[in-house]
């Protein structure tokens, strides 16, 4: 792998690629504090917030993560009318990232609550409604899309998080009209039905969620895994693998040939939005013309950089070269 070239790309390609991310927008709220006590009230443990923080979520956090490689950067989903929409909508445009194509509907803004002691999650909370919005917001969703892909699109990405933006008849509607215009769809799936991402050019599941679509669960193993993706290649028509393997790294698997790419030695502090990371920059890639290969070297390092963050993070450029370099030194 030329480092160089990559370190290149990074650096100047990432803002010549228009992309655009489809799914399950959200925002994540954060309550940090510390434990001392437990309550008199119940035995659950009193958390005193010190700070809090709301970032983006879902969908929105793989948008964010393209924004902050430079890529140009669209976001089509469902919001509520509500404040958690308002502060969502505010980052999106501090990011400048076009949210143009968020339909409002009578629903709830998907919101992760969560309140942190320590370095420990003592709760979640979930603000949600699963089931797909009225087909007028649906019809409207899709009206956008096809609008967008007359724009001349790099890349397309479907962000499911399993909160009912991504039904079957959406993400069929979506891949056809992609491929109509010849743009390539990457999917992070959701669930165990994976026959609504037929015919997508890469999907890029961790090992959980492959266990999810099989007869029996794998190990996390070479050979299993890359016979799990080669099944659900062949069972649902899609062209590419892209497994996220947690500290075995991530497999990229392809009709006759396969590539394993190891995990940078690195502390895992917390994985949340590393899978959003992957398919971000691994899309990135792609759309500035980089191979499946070097796109999917480039997606693993730059989740080695996420999970040592605590929380929903979004990887940005200079983060992304500095690791690069220090492959560069720890080699050279």
């Amino acid at each position: 792998m030329d480092k160089e070239q990559l370190y290149s790309f990074v650096a100047e390609t990432t803002q010549k690629c228009n992309i655009l991310v489809v799914g399950d927008v959200m925002l994540d709220k954060y309550y940090y504090g510390e434990v001392t006590r437990i309550s008199p009230e119940a035995p659950v443990p009193v958390t005193h917030v010190l700070s809090t923080k709301e970032t983006l979520g879902g969908a929105a956090n793989v948008a964010h993560n393209l924004a902050l490689l430079g890529c140009q950067t669209s976001l089509a989903g469902f919001v509520g009318e509500d404040y958690h929409c308002q502060s969502l909508e505010e980052r999106l445009t501090a990011r400048a990232i076009d949210f143009r194509g968020l339909v409002h509907t009578d629903q709830p803004t998907t919101t992760k609550l969560r309140v942190i002691g320590g370095h420990q999650q003592m709760l979640r909370l979930d603000f949600e409604e699963v089931d797909p919005p009225a087909p007028v917001y649906r019809e409207r969703l899709q009206n956008y899309i096809e609008q967008k892909l007359n724009e001349s699109l790099d890349a397309l990405i479907i962000s499911d998080y399993g909160k009912g933006a991504c039904t079957q008849q959406s993400c069929q509607a979506i891949i056809n009209a992609a491929h109509a215009h010849g743009v390539p769809v990457i999917i992070d799936p959701k669930g165990s039905n994976w026959t609504k991402y037929e015919h997508a050019d890469y999907i890029t599941p961790n090992l959980k969620e492959i266990n999810e679509v099989l007869l029996e669960p794998i190990r996390n193993k070479d050979e299993a895994v890359e016979r799990a993706a080669h099944y659900v290649m062949r069972k649902y028509k899609i062209k590419n693998v892209i497994a996220t393997r947690s500290e075995a790294g991530l497999s990229l698997v392809q009709e006759g040939k396969t590539t394993h790419i190891p995990t940078r030695a690195q502390e895992v502090f917390d994985v949340s939005g590393a899978g959003d990371t992957v398919i971000a920059v691994f899309a990135a890639g792609l759309a500035g013309g980089l191979s499946s290969g070097a796109s999917a070297f480039l997606a693993n390092l730059a989740a080695s950089v996420v999970v040592a963050k605590l929380g929903t993070y979004a990887v940005s450029r200079p983060e992304l070269l500095t690791a690069l370099r220090g492959l560069e030194e720890s080699e050279g």
